[in-house]
């Protein structure tokens, strides 16, 4: 398509029995549409894509020998090009994306008034909920309803499902209204969205807050994280009980493991690690502990289960210290299946409103 946009550019009218630089492309765009090639002409601005299909329009025939001509010379230019660049900012950041920081990319894009190349809305259907539930707040009713339209069914369902009800009530009675909505429309008010969450300060970290600390007090020792949490209830109850959420630790087995991601569990935790672990928690006194233990031992098989406690009690007392260390090591294994998605938590959420 470069080379195309090369050759077409607005010329003088050609003279007499020659052909200029936009009929030879014509010429070119012809051919290979007929001999079935995948021409992104859509790649071209719109003003060219109109000239484009004016002068195909306009034009009848040519005669094999100009076609052989046109050909050759389009080819003979290929050949000779050894490297192309894209054409302004906006085609290098898209040829440097994922290359350079998505910081500098956006700051770029901010100065030079450039916005992100391609369909905005599959920029914007990339977003994450929380992002699009923000833009449904300061939108309007018609675009929030050409936005809900725009989105993946199972993600407009989920933001549908965020919106309080008397505005989800507007914005899904909005959506009957969107038949007469024109592409140009619908273009604009994904270039406006998109420009709008692009000049968006970039969040330094992927994870919120509370999945943050979650994540470092599910492997910090027991005493300290009650201490941390206990402190954290008198200064932010709210964010307290976020964290309590995000923390997983081996007391949280019993309530929030399947029982059918027991056996993964058993299966990636290193067996003399979870053995360790086994044993400290028959040790202790924390019943949650306990309740953890005989929960994966209830479902995996009886043989692995006995074969688990034989030797958790043939390690004899576990120090406290290699016992959490244990622990946490098998929170890790845990962990790493859930994220890999493997095995999924049960929201003690969900099982209360059960």
């Amino acid at each position: 398509m470069r080379q195309l946009a090369q050759l077409s550019p607005p010329a003088a009218a050609p003279a007499p029995g020659r052909l200029d630089r936009r009929h030879k492309a014509a010429i070119i765009v012809r051919f290979l549409l007929q001999e079935g090639a995948d021409v992104p002409l859509c790649d071209l601005p719109d003003a060219m894509q109109t000239e484009l299909t004016q002068l195909m329009g306009s034009m009848r025939y040519v005669d094999r020998d100009t076609l052989e001509q046109v050909v050759g010379e389009f080819a003979d230019e290929l050949e000779r090009m050894g490297l192309t660049f894209p054409r302004g900012l906006a085609g290098a950041l898209s040829a440097l994306d994922g290359k350079i920081s998505p910081q500098t990319a956006a700051r770029l894009r901010k100065e030079a008034g450039v916005r992100r190349s391609g369909d905005p809305w599959a920029f914007i259907r990339e977003l994450e909920t929380d992002r699009l539930v923000a833009v449904i707040e300061r939108e309007s009713t018609e675009v929030s309803a050409v936005l809900l339209s725009k989105l993946p069914v199972p993600k407009a369902a989920e933001l549908l499902g965020r919106i309080p009800g008397e505005k989800a009530r507007r914005i899904t009675y909005a959506v009957s209204l969107t038949e007469s909505v024109t592409p140009e429309a619908v273009d604009r008010i994904g270039l406006s969205l998109a420009a709008q969450l692009e000049t968006q300060p970039l969040r330094a970290f992927d994870e919120g807050p509370d999945e943050r600390l979650g994540s470092i007090l599910n492997i910090t020792e027991a005493a300290k994280r009650d201490e941390v949490l206990t402190g954290l209830d008198e200064d932010d109850a709210d964010f307290s009980q976020r964290v309590r959420k995000a923390i997983f630790t081996f007391q949280h087995i019993a309530t929030r493991i399947g029982p059918l991601d027991v056996p993964k569990i058993a299966r990636d935790a290193d067996p003399t690690t979870l053995t360790t672990a086994i044993a400290y928690a028959l040790g202790s006194e924390d019943e949650s502990l306990k309740a953890s233990v005989e929960f994966l031992f209830a479902n995996i098989s009886k043989r692995m289960a006995d074969n688990m406690r034989e030797e958790a009690l043939d390690s004899g007392k576990i120090k406290s210290k290699d016992g959490e260390a244990a622990m946490n090591a098998v929170v890790t294994t845990i962990r790493e299946l859930q994220q890999s998605g493997e095995i999924t938590f049960i929201d003690p959420d969900e099982e209360e409103e059960d």
